[in-house]
């Protein structure tokens, strides 16, 4: 009978239903709700259809218990009446659902966002001021109230762009009533805020915020910029979204709105090393904005390194006439060394007028060897490559050089263009150690035995020497895909690539396209002097644009976690979905440096002239080498990967060093010195390599234009190394700098934001437009919900059922019912 009693409800009640929420407990910003869930989508048929089950099933059970307990009294009739009420009320708690759900506020603050222009452009010096751009805002953010009075209201986010945008700094808001005990740190704002972006992505920048930000609370978006924007999206696509999404925008101009008369050095080009008696060249670029036609006098001055700057000695002077804004006008000049040793040679403008000032934009300077020893090259060729051909008769004829050959394919006694004519590899230290530098086409590796090899290894990592890998299509997989032999292990270790691993039978070579393609640079390869083909950048671009391309390369798997990748092949049929295959690669191997080519194809440069040809591998072949010509101490050699580097960029110093017994350093660390353009001297430590003794390595970033110098005195010596790096602001941010007050001011009066010229704004707190009263409180509150918490599927609702129906079925047997 309960059975069938709970199998009858169970149908009546199988419809869902609703019935409204009571709220059991509420308070502060947390409270709990109480529900029936089966009531929550009951409409009212079902309402009507419950209400008349319910009312049926009660009229059922008291017609049926008055019937039954006519003869026992009317007290016993009330009691199993109640207790099958009762276990009929608990089948309803069920089918009800009954449920307690928890309920919360969370209020978001209000979010300032401050987006901060760090491209190069805002490293820039003012004429009218002393100090930077960025200086003159952190320097703002750092002294004045401006951020606490921003975050009594809002949450603080700062973020920066450049090229990409990133969030810096968030402030949370400040509480009304702080904790005393609690200290915030100070932010060092001149840390935060660096400016080397070599872009200025304004309205890419904007769009960004927008999209990432507008299901916030934004009270409106503050941008420091000077307004330039040279790359990305147009601003206008970044003010529509703002307009579409409701987001101000308020903009703070920074720098000067007077085009700059500028006058600057913009390259200074001095070969690594000279010989005394030899003529050798250098060049530089002047650039100048609003002096068109104007005449200045430029000069080559030189000075023994460390040598005061009075003690400079003017060598040559010309008269250069001035382009159009931004135009590079080239200086060439001939000089002839004198005495051996380490000179500075300054390349000065003298300024034209009381106007411009003399600064360090009007000099750049160099550090130039001159050497009494030749550069000797050993070219090691598994076969008479053309650009193994070329590159003989190239360095026979250069006077600075001197060349021997190993052509493993020649015959015994055949006769060639060379110094020496080996017929094995050097087996000894004497042998190798004579050479500064070795171009290896195609060589077949497995002909040098045990001791080679090493002595090969340690000429590189200890010897500073300089290797140029070109792999080919006849030796290159013999040894490549040979995993068994140790030796050759040791020569893959040495090549800045690592190989595909695949059976030698199948072949890494593609040597054989049918059409030729451009070399693709990177921008490391792009900014690497040293694979320049004319004295700047721009004029080498276009040469490398010319350029025909090669027919093929050798595959590769990906380039080493320390190595460089200068150049890909550029046809877009090779890319594998790794990129493009790696044409260009080099690394530090020790303290040596080791260049990867993917084919022996540069000879087909001569077809645009000659001179490409000898310029590439002349300048190639000074790069590698530099370890071992400019080894200015027998204690240590002091290596960098360039001479020039955009603001922005990480300098890569490398140093070997031996103690007094000339044996490799042991030591925890040494410290370099770094004298920067601004005169001020910081120092960075130099930590030992990971399994090579006696070499020392670190970074640094560079942030100031003009010429740094690096000095490392050798420990327990006398002896100090060093080195100079030239850093000059990228085109894109020096072309124009002058702040752009129209773009700004649109920007914010179409997304019905305020337009403030310098940062006067900052602290200005009465002016019913001041900075910080636009920016209103737009705090949101929301209500969430939690998943809700059951009251009937448990043991004492289950418990209470069963005993009310216990109690009544012992009731029913003591009085003898049926």
């Amino acid at each position: 009978m309960i059975a069938a009693a709970a199998s009858a409800l169970a149908l009546v009640f199988g419809a869902t239903g609703t019935a409204p929420a009571v709220v059991a407990a509420k308070g502060g910003f947390n409270w709990s709700e109480f529900e029936f869930g089966r009531l929550l989508n009951f409409g009212p048929l079902e309402w009507v259809l419950l209400v008349a089950a319910c009312v049926a099933v009660l009229a059922v059970v008291i017609f049926i218990y008055l019937r039954d307990c006519v003869e026992l009294g009317g007290w016993i009739a009330v009691l199993l009446i109640v207790l099958r009420i009762g276990a009929f009320l608990g089948l309803l708690w069920i089918f009800l659902q009954p449920q307690t759900r928890k309920e919360h506020e969370e209020i978001q603050n209000s979010r300032a966002i401050l987006l901060i222009d760090v491209s190069t452009s805002i490293a820039k010096r003012d004429e009218d001021s002393q100090k930077r751009r960025i200086d003159e805002l952190a320097e703002a953010l750092q002294q004045g109230n401006f951020i606490r009075n921003l975050r009594q209201t809002h949450d603080v986010i700062v973020m920066t762009f450049d090229a990409e945008t990133n969030v810096v700094k968030t402030l949370d808001k400040l509480k009304k009533q702080p904790d005393p005990n609690a200290q915030e740190e100070p932010i060092d704002w001149a840390k935060l805020l660096v400016a080397k972006g070599r872009e200025t992505r304004l309205g890419s920048a904007l769009r960004q915020v927008i999209n990432d930000r507008r299901t916030e609370p934004v009270a409106g978006i503050v941008l420091f910029s000077d307004g330039r924007h040279n790359a990305g999206v147009d601003p206008s696509t970044a003010v529509a979204m703002a307009q579409t999404n409701k987001i101000v925008i308020h903009t703070v101009g920074l720098g000067s709105d007077k085009k700059p008369l500028s006058l600057r050095v913009a390259d200074f080009q001095v070969p690594a090393r000279a010989y005394p008696g030899d003529h050798y060249a250098v060049s530089g670029l002047i650039q100048a904005t609003g002096m068109a036609g104007q005449s200045v006098e430029v000069e080559v001055l030189a000075r023994d390194e460390g040598a005061p700057e009075s003690d400079a000695e003017v060598l040559k002077t010309e008269t250069v006439t001035l382009g159009a804004d931004g135009e590079m006008v080239p200086v060439h000049f001939q000089l002839t060394p004198d005495k051996p040793g380490k000179h500075l040679l300054t390349f000065r403008i003298r300024p034209p007028s009381p106007s411009i000032k003399d600064s360090k934009e009007l000099r750049d300077e160099k550090i130039i060897e001159i050497v009494e020893h030749k550069t000797r090259v050993l070219l090691f060729a598994g076969g008479p490559h053309r650009d193994f051909v070329f590159l003989r008769n190239q360095l026979q004829r250069d006077e600075s050089m001197i060349v021997d050959v190993l052509l493993q394919t020649a015959q015994p006694g055949i006769s060639q263009d060379a110094n020496k004519i080996l017929d094995v590899f050097p087996t000894s230290k004497e042998e190798l150690y004579e050479y500064h530098c070795i171009v290896a086409f195609d060589p077949d590796w497995t002909t040098l035995n045990d001791e080679q090899v090493d002595l090969l290894e340690e000429w590189v990592a200890k010897g500073a020497g300089g290797l140029v890998c070109v792999p080919g299509p006849v030796n290159t997989d013999l040894w490549v895909h040979n995993s068994k032999d140790e030796r050759l292990k040791k020569i893959r270790a040495l090549y800045p690539v690592q190989f595909q691993r695949q059976f030698a039978v199948l072949g890494s070579g593609e040597f054989d396209h049918e059409k030729a393609w451009p070399v693709k640079f990177t921008a490391e390869g792009l900014s690497a002097d040293f694979l320049w083909l004319e004295d700047n950048q721009l004029d080498s671009d276009e040469v490398w644009n010319e350029f025909e391309g090669v027919f093929g390369y050798y595959s590769v798997h990906q380039a080493k976690p320390l190595a460089t990748v200068y150049s890909h092949y550029s046809d877009p049929s090779t890319n594998t979905g790794d990129g493009l295959p790696i044409y260009m690669a080099g690394q530090f191997y020790g303290s040596g440096r080791v260049f990867y080519m993917g084919s022996g194809e540069i000879w087909r440069l001569r077809s645009l002239s000659d001179a490409n040809f000898e310029t590439f591998y002349t300048k190639l072949l000074r790069h590698v080498s530099q370890g071992t010509l400019l080894r200015g101490s027998k204690r240590g050699l002091l290596l960098v990967e360039q001479d020039k580097y955009m603001l922005g960029d990480t300098v890569s110093v490398r140093a070997q060093l031996k103690n007094a017994q000339l044996d490799p350093l042991d030591v925890r660390s040494v410290t370099l010195e770094i004298l920067n353009p601004d005169e001020k001297l910081n120092t960075l430590t130099l930590n030992p390599v990971q399994g090579d003794v006696g070499i020392y390595a670190g970074q640094f970033t560079v942030y100031q234009e003009g010429n740094y110098r690096l000095q490392l005195p050798v420990p327990d010596s006398d002896e100090t190394l060093t080195w100079a790096i030239d850093v000059r602001l990228p085109d894109l941010e020096n072309e124009n700098t002058q702040r752009n007050d129209p773009l700004l001011k649109e920007i914010a009066e179409k997304t019905e934001g305020h337009y403030y010229v310098g940062l006067t704004g900052l602290s200005d707190v009465q002016s019913p437009t001041s900075l910080v009263k636009s920016l209103p409180d737009m705090k949101r509150t929301t209500t969430h919900s939690d998943r809700p918490e059951s009251l009937w599927d448990n043991t004492w609702t289950l418990f209470i059922i069963c005993g009310l129906l216990c109690v009544e079925w012992l009731i029913r047997r003591l009085a003898k019912l049926a």
